[in-house]
């Protein structure tokens, strides 16, 4: 069963200054995803020569009144994975719940035992939707 780490997300309450900061560490924008309906920037930042270790800054364009304050700075761990159903069905049959199982062939959510979110993400093109993730529904939350 494959693995590769893809990144770490963080939710910023202010995405210049918070791009200036990593920029201070030595990171440099190695791509940006804006989506209009959804109402949020993601901007992945690395070192450079690195473009595969990035940190993903979430920025929700309406805000975040929790930000700074509750702890959701920290989103999740990605890993991408050869065959999505076969990763999910190995952890569930290791007692792990699937929190947002993949409906789309594409992603999933999983939660380590110390809360920690981590998302999983089919390597190459999503897998046709097939049961019994199809119609599953979100345990908690992710």
């Amino acid at each position: 069963m494959a693995i590769r780490y893809l990144h770490t997300m963080v939710r910023v309450l202010d995405l210049d200054r918070s791009m200036a900061f990593y920029r201070l560490l030595g990171l440099e924008e190695t791509r940006r995803y804006e989506n209009e309906g959804g109402r949020f920037t993601l901007v992945f930042m690395a070192p450079p020569g690195q473009a595969e270790c990035p940190v993903e800054l979430t920025f929700n364009w309406d805000g975040d009144d929790g930000l700074p304050s509750d702890g959701r700075h920290f989103g999740h761990l990605a890993y991408e994975v050869d065959d999505i159903y076969a990763t999910c069905a190995h952890l569930m049959a290791s007692g792990v719940t699937i929190n947002r199982p993949p409906r789309d062939g594409r992603m999933a959510f999983v939660r380590s035992p110390d809360n920690v979110s981590v998302e999983l993400l089919q390597k190459g093109a999503a897998k046709a939707p097939a049961e019994p993730w199809a119609s599953m529904g979100n345990t908690g939350h992710w």
